[in-house]
């Protein structure tokens, strides 16, 4: 039986993530991406997929995997990744990098470059997506907070839908939250306390993925979350609004990066350019998938809280050299002291 990357790929779908082989022959044609489940890998399986097809005549295959476990797969393989193209958040990416992970990045292979804002590429991989992260919160049934210390109080608290620090957006919003009690980006105990000070008022605890679901149910009316989320709730008809925090709203911007020995390189440049494209931007930004863009000609939509992407450099973003070797302790501790 002969195989490649693309039925491989198949099959570890089918068997859940079970481990790549290293050394699989590359589909001619083609270009393996992962993606995060959920969200991205439908937005990414029914919009760009089709669009790279008709535009390269290349074929998407999409590899459905969380950050950590994009870098546990490429490590493993030990110089014959399985797939091309990575997609990464601040923290991930850094791992990645120290990882020697990354093929180096050429910018200038890209058609669409001039429609990035300057500094939304470097010399190992591009921007391709935005990100905010605020408070979120059910007009109906509670007035707008002004700030993350609102949360921690009445008629918030009772209301109050918390998870970790597994997501980018959680530990960026508990280390803002940590900082009006004394902590800093580096020391997130000050939060903790106080998070167990009302943790019998608060609404629900839950893991990452949950926090949507509770909220539209009802469970929880005010969360810290991302812009894309309320947007995806908004589209379902849940009664939800984004509140900018008045210490400033956090973002951070999610990235591409083609592996370290990539078995078709040009293709994967052709679907990075594409990715950045107006086209597929544009379409990214519609509902249900509700994307922040990065092209420039990509209008943002009304209810975004900036105006245009350059002020986002005035938003609170954080180091995550910094915050990496700490995470897991903290993730540990939270899911430690914040179980109801």
């Amino acid at each position: 039986m002969i195989f490649n990357r693309r039925s491989l790929l198949a099959g570890v779908t089918a068997l859940g993530g079970a481990s790549f082989l290293p050394g699989i022959a590359h589909a001619k044609g083609s270009v393996i991406a992962t993606t995060y489940p959920g969200t991205w890998e439908d937005a990414y399986r029914t919009v760009v997929a089709p669009m790279l097809k008709k535009k390269d005549d290349i074929d998407l295959e999409l590899a459905p995997l969380f950050a950590m476990d994009q870098i546990g797969k490429a490590k493993a393989a030990r110089g014959a990744p399985p797939f091309d193209v990575f997609v990464l958040d601040p923290g991930p990416r850094i791992v990645g990098l120290e990882g020697g992970l990354f093929e180096k990045f050429d910018a200038t292979k890209l058609g669409n470059l001039s429609k990035l804002p300057a500094g939304f590429t470097d010399d190992v991989g591009v921007h391709v997506s935005a990100q905010v992260v605020g408070i979120a919160y059910n007009p109906k049934k509670l007035p707008a907070p002004k700030g993350w210390g609102d949360l921690l109080k009445d008629p918030w608290v009772s209301r109050l839908g918390i998870t970790g620090f597994q997501t980018t957006f959680g530990t960026s919003s508990l280390i803002e939250l940590s900082k009006l009690f004394g902590g800093s980006l580096t020391n997130v105990d000050p939060a903790l306390v106080e998070l167990k000070k009302v943790l019998p008022k608060i609404a629900a605890v839950g893991l990452p993925a949950a926090m949507p679901g509770l909220f539209q149910q009802g469970q929880c009316d005010v969360m810290y979350t991302n812009t894309q989320t309320v947007a995806t709730l908004k589209g379902k008809g849940v009664d939800v609004e984004f509140v900018k925090p008045e210490s400033g709203a956090i973002t951070f911007f999610t990235t591409m990066h083609i592996a370290k020995g990539s078995g078709d390189i040009g293709n994967a440049y052709k679907y990075l350019d594409l990715v950045i494209s107006k086209e597929a931007q544009e379409a990214l930004t519609k509902p249900p998938y509700n994307f922040l863009p990065v092209n420039k000609d990509v209008p943002l939509a009304a209810d975004m809280p900036m105006k245009n992407l350059d002020e986002m450099a005035n938003y609170v973003q954080h180091d995550w050299a910094k915050i990496n070797p700490l995470r897991a302790a903290w993730i540990e501790k939270f899911n430690k002291e914040m179980a109801k």
